[in-house]
């Protein structure tokens, strides 16, 4: 048996019952986090991530496989909302840092991927001294692991939302590169953030309307205006790089 850990995690095992998981503290910002420009995001996650990032599309190598994140800086290895390791404060923090150190992973067995993705959990976060049980000594759930298992089972079925949705706007041929280019207001070397997709707007009104029902019936268009209006929040990544900077 292959186990596929997701983009972030090290080593990752299946949760076993017996074990105990050293959770982590409010707004703690995962190892891998720490020094990321950008994290993805999901289906349900447009409108409460566009209020404070740019959510743009990036491409997974193939012409037509595309995925939607949340950048968080404006050059590699930076995340702008990591304040000495815990998540800026009052600012929503994507689900895909919020499950760590958990995950449901792909599983391979014989050379064939199962259908059914396996609740697995970070290694060096299993503690059985500090760490605290997630199921009681009858194999029960605890109050906290419903709450995680939960997020766990939401996210996986909302990426398969967001997988359509990034089909269907592909299949349009929606997206289009773009660049980005900043310049902080009080000097220094502008910055230029490459490698990103937004969809072209202009694209839109030369769709059939058998194309434009199903945007509007699969709640894709909704998002598609989401992510447009969020470009506009680079210039609050810029604020706070300049915050930093003085």
């Amino acid at each position: 048996m292959q186990i596929t850990p997701p983009f972030g995690y090290k080593e990752i095992v299946p949760l076993n019952k017996v074990q105990k998981v050293r959770l982590p503290s409010a707004g703690e910002v995962p190892e891998f986090a720490r020094k990321i420009n950008a994290i993805p995001i999901s289906y349900t996650e447009f409108a409460q991530a566009s209020h404070e990032y740019p959510i743009v599309f990036t491409n997974a190598g193939s012409a037509k496989v595309f995925a939607p994140v949340a950048a968080l800086g404006m050059v590699d290895g930076e995340n702008l909302y990591n304040r000495n390791n815990v998540w800026a404060s009052s600012v929503y923090m994507p689900a895909y840092a919020r499950r760590h150190p958990f995950c449901m992973a792909k599983v391979t067995l014989d050379k064939v991927e199962q259908k059914n993705r396996l609740i697995c959990v970070e290694k060096s976060y299993i503690d059985d001294k500090a760490g605290e049980a997630m199921f009681d000594d009858k194999g029960k759930p605890s109050e906290k692991w419903q709450a995680i298992e939960k997020l766990l089972s939401e996210y996986e079925q909302d990426m398969e939302r967001t997988i359509e949705m990034c089909s269907i706007l592909a299949d349009y041929g929606l997206f289009e590169p773009f660049t980005m280019q900043a310049k902080f207001a009080k000097g220094g070397d502008p910055l230029a953030v490459t490698g990103m997709f937004r969809v072209a707007e202009a694209k839109i009104e030369h769709l059939n309307a058998s194309q434009l029902k199903n945007l509007v019936k699969k709640g894709i268009l909704s998002r598609v205006y989401a992510h447009l209006l969020s470009l506009d929040n680079f210039a609050r990544l810029l604020d706070r790089k300049a915050a930093l900077r003085a």
